[in-house]
């Protein structure tokens, strides 16, 4: 049987104005109750008001036993020989009745699958005439005996009701499929954010440490007596630590990529230390720099420097300048190397894709191209604020 797993505190949130509003009517009823047989209506009306407001629990459960529940109170009403007080149609359901009935049917609507949903409202309403019918005896001998109730002003009454519960479960059901289709189209963008931000992290950091592993063992080949193993393993411890860090921001959910310290500059100046190229670092920073920032900066340096190493030849001289104001940092990344026929290690395009995505997330502008008469350049513009 289907269930919604709804919650009691979650079905209490979204079910007391129901509740409420039954329990008004019901309370109000109860004034019109002329004999004290009619009184037995009462405990008959709670359980499908009850019933009612448990429906979105296990909607189609729910119409099997309003209907079940409104036939037994029509019968033994009829064996005491007394009828609904107030009846709402001709003969048989109140209002509280009707509107019990009317809410299941719309929660039934709402949730249920098409073909539960059309016999559970098939079995409601008939429970309902079979209640109008069980009640017509006694109504006509003591109220009717004059006059006949127009027939055709009942049935325009129940079309009424019918459309107006079927109608308002229709809206729901199309809400909630709308509001699915919304949270759905959010899952799947906050996923694919996710998974940029860590192919970037894996592309800027991972693979610098990678790069430098294969160019230091790549020196080693050419030149023998080059001591290259202490640089291969620093490279390699640094590639593990950034692996791990990244293991623990997918399972523990943190940021991804390591934090800039207190000092972009000196950052900046480990990285260059570190890159073994010839570098001419330039640094005019007339404003505090955001962490956040910081830490997009020095992946930005990282992956031009890195990118200077793959896919550069016959380097001389690399440039590499901060600068702030307006409002705005400044990052230039230039280099005088001639373009290798094959990239180190090989390259799958995406050093560039991702440096643009970081910027333009931060709000700044990008570009990055050839140079005359050789080499290669970066610029990147980013708000500081």
């Amino acid at each position: 049987m289907e269930s919604t797993d709804l919650s009691w505190r979650l079905l209490a949130k979204r079910q007391w104005p129901l509740a409420l509003s039954l329990t008004g009517i019901v309370l109000a009823e109860t004034g019109s109750i002329g004999t004290a047989l009619g009184w037995w209506q009462i405990p008959g009306v709670l359980v499908i008001c009850v019933i009612s407001v448990l429906a979105p629990r296990r909607p189609f459960d729910a119409a099997l036993a309003l209907a079940f529940a409104v036939v037994c109170t029509a019968l033994y009403l009829r064996f005491l020989g007394v009828a609904f007080e107030p009846h709402f149609f001709v003969s048989g359901a109140t209002i509280s009745i009707t509107g019990a009935a009317m809410a299941t049917i719309a929660i039934l609507v709402r949730e249920s699958s098409r073909l539960r949903a059309i016999g559970g409202t098939v079995l409601i309403v008939a429970a309902v005439i079979t209640a109008e019918v069980l009640g017509w005896p006694v109504v006509a001998a003591t109220e009717y005996r004059e006059w006949e109730p127009d027939p055709t002003s009942y049935l325009i009454g129940a079309a009424i009701t019918l459309v107006l519960a079927v109608g308002t479960g229709l809206y729901f059901r199309a809400r909630d499929a709308e509001r699915a289709s919304q949270l759905a189209a959010s899952v799947a963008a906050a996923q694919n954010a996710e998974r940029m931000a860590l192919a970037r992290e894996l592309h800027d950091v991972v693979a610098h440490y990678v790069t430098a592993i294969v160019v230091h063992a790549q020196a080693g080949q050419l030149n023998r007596e080059v001591d290259v193993l202490p640089s291969i393993a620093a490279s390699g411890t640094e590639a593990l630590t950034a692996m791990r860090r990244l293991v623990g921001t997918m399972r523990d959910g943190g940021s991804a990529g390591p934090a800039a310290s207190s000092s972009l500059v000196d950052d900046v100046r480990e990285l260059v230390s570190e890159s073994g190229l010839p570098v001419h670092l330039s640094v005019e920073l007339q404003d505090a720099v955001p962490q956040e920032l910081a830490r997009s900066v020095l992946r930005l340096v990282q992956e031009s420097l890195t990118n200077t190493r793959k896919h550069a030849a016959s380097v001389s001289s690399v440039d590499v300048a901060l600068s702030s104001g307006d409002g705005v940092l400044r990052l230039f990344v230039a280099d005088d190397g001639v373009a290798s026929g094959v990239p180190v290690g090989g390259s799958g395009g995406y050093g560039l894709v991702g440096m643009r995505e970081r910027v333009e997330l931060l709000g700044g502008t990008f570009s990055a191209g050839r140079r005359e008469p050789t080499g290669w350049t970066v610029r990147a513009e980013l708000p500081l604020v």
